[in-house]
């Protein structure tokens, strides 16, 4: 009885330790081969013997984001899509740009953490706990300032000042995603069944179309 509870234990032992394991590179790097046809799990590896340094190279973050929309702000992206060089490294960054008063609605990111750093002017920032506490955390970031929003909760950033303001951030997957709610909610393809909503929102089907519409 001895033995099987002594192997039951080394079985949960190497189990844990599977499951607790980190998906790290087992090579130097796994350059995107960007053009494969094969579906992986992430992007297929470039040759090594044809990787080059633009592989691992960028320009264009000194570039203004384009804030010309009805919520005032822009995201010029660094993942694993522009910079190949990314592909298993399970880190990417991106330049958010924001009009006055501009906002980065309510949104998500179900693979990755962030954390974001003010380079111009002053931002509200905010994320929500889950369920049931719902807890609203919130601050005033000026240049220089750093707020950490945790994986897959439901954050927000607004430019509170007269000017321009920029963010670089950084998220702790080659391709973190991002599920901005309203968009997921009310811009469904095709739509959720307006009554639906309208029970969860507790308001009408009357509202609940008209939001449909601006989606």
């Amino acid at each position: 009885m001895a033995r099987v509870f002594s192997s039951l234990a080394v079985l949960a032992l190497v189990f844990y330790m599977a499951m607790a394991s980190d998906d790290n590179p087992i090579q130097d790097f796994c350059v995107a081969d960007i053009n494969s046809q094969v579906l992986v799990n992430g992007k297929t590896c470039k040759d090594p013997s044809l990787v080059q340094a633009d592989d691992f190279y960028l320009s264009g973050l000194h570039v203004k984001g384009n804030t010309s929309n009805a919520l005032g702000f822009g995201v010029t992206p660094v993942s694993v899509t522009q910079l190949a060089g990314l592909n298993t490294l399970g880190i990417s960054m991106a330049r958010i740009d924001y009009a006055p008063f501009g906002i980065n609605p309510p949104h998500t990111h179900p693979r990755a953490t962030e954390i974001l750093n003010v380079v111009k002017g002053s931002l509200e920032v905010g994320f929500v706990t889950s369920n049931p506490e719902n807890r609203h955390i919130t601050k005033i970031l000026k240049r220089g300032d750093v707020f950490v929003f945790p994986k897959n909760l439901v954050h927000y950033q607004r430019n509170v000042g007269k000017v321009n303001a920029i963010a670089i951030v950084a998220l702790s997957s080659q391709n973190p995603g991002v599920i901005t709610i309203g968009n997921a909610v009310f811009g469904s393809k095709p739509d959720i069944s307006t009554d639906i909503l309208a029970k969860a929102f507790q308001t009408s089907d009357d509202v609940i179309t008209n939001i449909q519409m601006k989606f």
